[in-house]
């Protein structure tokens, strides 16, 4: 049902509060199809928190927004489909060791989607968001590296 309504009738998307509602139906749903699912993302949000300088928000098409910073790490729908943005060499890399796919929607981008409904689910989306977040650390600059 949900790739369906994406496909067709993600249009929709554009007006104000209505992905917010669709999103809190996802969760409604999953209380009943995956009874752990709100477990798993409390606890991926718990995580992502104890990491330095981030935070969450509402995501701007429904669910958990994890952001470091300026940037945004990633988010999880309220059906458990966690979404990531790379850069394409290190969406190869991810694709190579995680049980990732091409994100749901936009193909041959940067995106990819992660299903989460076990415990180990759980881990994986947060190894994958701690990739990310070490990724998007500021670097020190080179004259930083000299002294």
């Amino acid at each position: 049902m949900f790739e369906w309504v994406v496909r067709y009738l993600g249009f929709l998307k554009h007006i104000p509060v209505l992905p917010h509602l669709f999103d809190a139906g996802l969760k409604l749903i999953s209380l009943f199809t995956h009874k752990n699912l709100s477990d798993h993302i409390d606890e991926i949000e718990t995580e992502v928190l104890s990491w330095q300088h981030t935070h969450v928000s509402a995501h701007k098409y429904g669910g958990v927004q994890f952001n470091s910073t300026r940037h945004e790490l990633g988010h999880i729908h309220g059906n458990g489909l966690l979404d990531i943005l790379l850069n394409r060499h290190h969406k190869l890399l991810i694709i190579s060791r995680y049980p990732v796919q091409d994100h749901h929607v936009f193909k041959n981008s940067g995106w990819i989607s992660f299903w989460i409904r076990t415990p180990q689910d759980k881990q994986t989306a947060i190894a994958l968001l701690r990739y990310v977040y070490e990724l998007k650390l500021p670097q020190p600059k080179q004259q930083d590296l000299v002294k």
